[in-house]
């Protein structure tokens, strides 16, 4: 196709435009090429990097003309004095050249060794070889007569200017070259390690945060399931962050911080950077350990220069992820963290002086945030905070949706159902679950994930990796058998409990030699005290059951006392459900917000109180246990039959442990 014909008003405006361009690029001068932009077509500047002379290449040469001076050529054959001496004496020597480093002798009382020249091996006329000597001088007063008396001619040459630079460059002028150029890397090193480059340890102040550009973080909202009431939140800041004047249009202002709190793996950084897509500004990342340094004052440093680069960049937003590493809760003892306090002291004071309308967000995220300072939580800092919670059972099948976009699946495959059995799971579980199904369905030959893959995978993150290869003997087998039945048994006869999904006597995990599965039906969030003792009972059910069939008890279940003991207390400790002190609250004055365990507890009651709790729990105790018992010993039977079941098969499914209940009680019937 032939080009198009421009006016010569067309082909004048093209020049303008095309002389603007070129004065918008600066640097486009000798040094660069031009390529080409292959999305574009547009041609974009390719900078040269000019050529850098280095001081390596000068002590590189002299290194090498050093080297190439001592080992390619030859030199006089060095001997003692006392043997240069008698060379003399047999006239071996007809020639000495006399210096304060080296007296040497030559064979010819003609031949002369000039300044600059090599010394080299000569031929005598008969043609045996003529060697040139050389000794270190001695003070002998009889050697100048001895040369005189045997005719010796002798002279000595002058010192010149090459041989005083060259002793004087390879004496001093190398080595301590040699020893800067090594100090010089060594430092260089040092800097770039400590991540100040040129800038050496000055830059210590800088801060770590990364710079993630507009709309990059490669996240947005429709990535973000499971938390449907912190993205509204959160949808909020992205439109202050896009149309600002809506809200200060009617005296709004901007929220300064928004924390986020929630237990691990619930997905707090996935929503600040879901906020950073989303509002199309710039995000700058950091943890709170990135601003703990070996040096008092560098953390302040750090923080003050992230807060100058985030308003030199507004509207953007800042991610402190951990926040409690630098956030926690100032100690009024003198012993305290000084950097660490000057740091959130620099901190708080940043949070509360920037420009409100200058566009910049504080997104902070913790898991502790009990351990917070007030100062830091209070309005006008962190202005809202949003609990990301674990998801129910609606919001863990969106998660589990997301999780599989890019996975093959069979169309059996039911999202509602693996949502219903992964109770309590966080988003990071549940990203784990669908990993885990797709190389489980790999590992067996299988082009799609099925049901079956994300049932083996689930039982794998509770109950540990199968270990086919622990032998346990038939003794232990049939104990570890029983004990199994006897939860389940318990379970499917206690109102409330939730179902029994697997009974599996196969080796799993550390040191679980069998597990009953249990998984709840819906998403609970209050229980009452017959269905927490119901709970206590399935824990005893394995116990009771090996003292039933054995008439004797093992450590098999240690873990199932342990917890049983835990739920005990907890009902007369902060559940208020013991007799004595009905509706009383007996608990530390140290709790934590999301169930972690506290540093030290100081109790609020008295000894006595103390000693009523530990009797309390040991009576609940032991009478659940013969309720338990007397259960059991009213389903020997059954016991006997799913026991004997389970030694053949060594698993049984839900469905299965329901045909045998079935059958048991139509046998009855």
């Amino acid at each position: 196709m032939d080009k198009a014909i421009k006016t010569p008003r067309e082909e004048q405006r093209h020049r303008k435009v095309t002389e603007s361009r070129e004065s918008r690029s600066p640097g486009l001068h000798k040094n660069t090429e031009t390529g080409r932009d292959e999305k574009s077509g547009f041609k974009k500047p390719v900078i040269k990097k000019p050529s850098r002379f280095s001081v390596w290449y000068f002590l590189s040469f002299f290194v090498l003309l050093y080297l190439f001076n001592s080992f390619y050529q030859e030199k006089p054959q060095t001997i003692e004095f006392s043997e240069f001496k008698q060379k003399v004496i047999s006239e071996e020597i007809k020639r000495v050249e006399l210096s304060s480093d080296f007296y040497i002798g030559l064979p010819s009382k003609t031949q002369k060794i000039e300044t600059g020249t090599t010394w080299q091996n000569t031929k005598g006329n008969q043609g045996g070889a003529s060697a040139v000597y050389r000794t270190i001088p001695v003070e002998d007063p009889s050697f100048i007569p001895l040369l005189d008396s045997k005719g010796v001619s002798y002279y000595t040459r002058p010192v010149s200017f090459s041989d005083v630079l060259g002793k004087l460059f390879f004496t001093w002028i190398l080595p301590i070259g040699f020893i800067l150029a090594l100090w010089w890397f060594l430092s260089s090193r040092m800097r770039n390690s400590m991540g100040g480059g040129m800038g050496g340890v000055m830059s210590f102040g800088k801060n770590k945060a990364k710079l993630v550009s507009e709309g990059d973080t490669g996240v947005c909202f429709d990535d973000v399931a499971g938390a449907d009431e912190s993205k509204a939140e959160l949808m909020e800041v992205v439109d202050f962050l896009k149309t600002p004047e809506k809200y200060t249009a009617i005296g709004g202002k901007i929220p300064k911080g928004v924390l986020l709190v929630g237990p691990p793996g619930t997905g707090k950084t996935m929503l600040a950077k879901a906020v950073a897509g989303e509002a199309k500004v710039p995000f700058f990342k950091m943890s709170g350990a990135d601003f703990v340094e070996l040096f008092v004052g560098v953390g302040a440093s750090r923080v003050r220069d992230l807060f100058q680069q985030a308003r030199d960049n507004s509207p953007c937003i800042i991610f402190i992820d951990e926040l409690d590493a630098i956030g926690k809760m100032r100690s009024q003892s003198p012993m305290g963290n000084d950097e660490r306090e000057q740091t959130l002291n620099q901190l708080l004071v940043e949070m509360d002086g920037f420009d409100t309308e200058g566009g910049v967000i504080i997104i902070g995220a913790t898991n502790r945030p009990e351990i917070l300072d007030p100062a830091l939580l209070r309005p006008g800092r962190f202005d809202r905070q949003v609990v990301v919670d674990r998801p129910d059972k609606s919001g863990r099948e969106a998660i589990l949706k997301v999780h599989t976009r890019d996975v093959k699946l069979d169309l059996k495959v039911d999202f509602s159902k693996i949502a219903a059995s992964t109770a309590g799971f966080s988003g990071a579980d549940l990203a784990n679950l669908v990993n885990e199904a797709a190389i489980l369905a790999v590992r067996n030959g299988r082009d799609k994930v099925l049901d079956e893959d994300f049932e083996e995978a689930m039982e794998k993150l509770m109950a540990g990796l199968e270990k086919k290869s622990r032998v346990i003997n038939e003794k232990e087998k049939a104990i570890v058998a029983y004990h199994e039945t006897g939860h389940a048994l318990v379970a499917a006869f206690t109102e409330g409990a939730d179902p029994v999904q697997k009974i599996s006597i196969v080796p799993r995990g550390i040191s679980a030699l069998g597990y009953t599965m249990q998984l709840p039906t819906e998403d609970r969030f209050l229980i009452n005290e017959e269905e927490l003792l119901g709970r206590v009972d399935v824990l005893l059910g394995g116990r009771a059951s090996e003292q039933l069939t054995f008439g004797k008890i093992s450590n098999g279940a240690s873990n199932d006392l342990a917890r049983a003991t835990d739920i005990v207390r907890k009902m007369i400790t902060e559940y208020g459900m013991s007799k004595k002190f009905r509706n009383v609250y007996l608990g530390s004055n140290q709790s934590t917000y999301l169930g972690g365990e506290a540093a030290y507890t100081r109790k609020e009651y008295s000894e006595d109180t103390q000693r009523y709790i530990d009797e309390q729990i040991a009576q609940a105790i032991d009478a659940r246990y013969e309720h338990v018992l007397r259960l059991l010993r009213q389903k020997k039977t059954l016991l006997e039959t799913i026991a004997s079941r389970l030694l053949e098969v060594e698993v049984i499914d839900a469905s299965a442990f329901k045909s045998l209940l079935a059958s048991a009680t139509s046998d009855v019937a």
